[in-house]
């Protein structure tokens, strides 16, 4: 299954999806706050959202699985 991979370190400042949601290539799914700037992460692949691995207020590394998409 794909996976949503944070492409930077920082804070998960929103979270725009639900387990069960919907995607569709190139939505934005979460926001992560870096440096005091927020960057938006989309999809890669359209599909499901079969599992959130993070919450907001969460810090993640960069390569971190973000959300599984089935």
């Amino acid at each position: 299954m794909p996976e949503l991979i944070a492409p930077l370190a920082g804070n998960v400042w929103k979270v725009l999806v639900a387990v069960g949601d919907k995607v569709e290539l190139d939505d934005e799914v979460i926001i992560l706050e870096a440096l005091k700037m927020e960057t938006p992460i989309y999809c890669d692949d359209a599909g499901t959202i079969t599992e959130l691995k993070v919450t907001e207020g969460d810090a993640v590394e960069e390569g971190a699985v973000l959300a599984v998409i089935g």
